[in-house]
């Protein structure tokens, strides 16, 4: 028998028992679905995750106080003031530096416009903005002489902006954070969400220098340095002189540990990508097991459709049909089962991720390479579970077949 005249039957036999073979169908096209839909959402959370990072900068460099040391498996930081503003200085002129910043953090009360709100107040320099990526929705960043003069002026974050001005312009307010008053000069464009799931318009900035000096109470410490470099080329080498510089002027011995640590954001974002890598192959493996568990239904629903139609097959046999049209018959059933199965399969998942997109708010990527390994997946399934009740058909006896009743 030709392969299309099989299939024609197998269409027929299908169509003839519709509710029991939309059921036969019903694991495979859950199957299906569920590994489209797991899989985007995986690939969904690793977007999220290198837009969040992206949104940092992926060719900084953070440097923060504390050496890095194993206890029990976890990598504690053990956090000393050892980061000074003559460090900054330090490494400012280092070949492939783009940008640098110090950056000393104070949390506090701010109190202005129509209410109060506790919010970080960030200590930076103009350059903090270049690094981030970051632009003014409103208003102007204050100057390097504002640094020097540890001047009063500040730029905010949209939801700072929400709670203490929702229908004013910021910009010429005064706030006082603490008991320190100072004047709004610029509001931040909106950012989101971070990358640990914090408020990035949560925000205050300030000159380093005045959050230094009247919030720290401090001339000499920060908390932190970020460094941008001019290219991901030349992170690597950046990020190799800026801890021998540090060394040098700590003056510390080939055979002590830096008492500071060194953090690239490029390897975050690759440990972040593999890890939402790692999560979205176990949600498809998952998803998976339901596309065997609807094989194994087809593999039942055959079985039954071999005992019921066994005089059929032996009619077959008797008028010359012979045993691998009748292995082929049951076979390319099984196939049409599932391949039908994991298209409605796609269908419906084309419809979930349009939802969870449009409505759940849930960051779905769409796939195209998903859809062909399901698709494929389920044929395999097709083959793989159809492939005995087939053979079962195929081996019956003539004879025996039509005597049946």
């Amino acid at each position: 028998m030709r392969v299309t005249s099989l299939i024609k039957t197998a269409g027929k036999s299908i169509l003839r028992n519709r509710v029991r073979s939309l059921l036969t169908m019903l694991g495979i096209i859950i199957g299906v679905a569920s590994v489209v839909v797991m899989v985007s959402i995986g690939e969904g959370a690793q977007f999220d995750i290198r837009q969040q990072i992206e949104s940092m900068g992926t060719n900084v460099l953070t440097i923060r106080p504390g050496n890095m040391s194993a206890r029990g498996g976890v990598r504690i930081a053990q956090g000393r003031r050892t980061l000074t503003i003559q460090d900054v200085d330090r490494l400012r002129g280092l070949p492939g530096v783009a940008a640098i910043s110090p950056i000393s953090r104070a949390t506090g009360q701010i109190v202005g416009g129509t209410g109060n709100w506790r919010s970080q107040a960030l200590g930076v320099t103009s350059d903090y903005l270049a690094i981030r990526s970051w632009e003014l929705q409103d208003g102007v960043m204050f100057a390097e002489q504002d640094t020097k003069n540890s001047a009063k002026v500040a730029v905010v974050g949209k939801t700072v902006v929400n709670e203490l001005f929702p229908n004013l312009d910021p910009v010429g307010q005064s706030i006082r954070i603490g008991s320190i008053p100072v004047k709004v000069i610029g509001v931040l464009r909106e950012r989101g969400q971070g990358a640990m799931g914090d408020d990035q318009d949560d925000i205050v900035l300030l000159p380093v220098t005045t959050v230094m000096q009247r919030m720290n109470g401090t001339t000499r410490f920060i908390d932190q340095i970020m460094i941008s470099t001019e290219s991901m080329e030349v992170i690597n080498d950046v990020q190799a002189q800026a801890e021998e510089a540090l060394r040098a002027a700590h003056r510390l011995s080939a055979s002590e540990e830096s008492d500071f640590n060194i953090r690239n954001q490029s390897e975050m974002m690759e440990r972040a990508t593999e890890t939402a890598r790692v999560m979205t192959m176990l949600l498809g493996a998952i998803a998976g097991i339901s596309l065997v568990v609807g094989g194994i239904g087809i593999m039942n629903i055959m079985l039954v459709s071999v005992t019921e139609r066994t005089r059929e097959i032996g009619i077959r046999m008797a008028v010359g049909a012979r045993e691998g049209d009748i292995l082929m018959q049951f076979l390319i059933e099984a196939i049409v089962l599932s391949v039908m199965g994991g298209l409605i399969g796609v269908a419906l998942s084309i419809a979930l991720i349009w939802v969870m997109n449009d409505f759940v708010g849930v960051t779905t990527v769409f796939a195209p390479q998903t859809i062909l390994m399901s698709m494929g997946f389920s044929g395999f399934v097709g083959v793989f579970f159809g492939f005995y009740p087939a053979r079962k058909a195929a081996r019956l006896n003539p004879i025996q077949a039509l005597r049946f009743e």
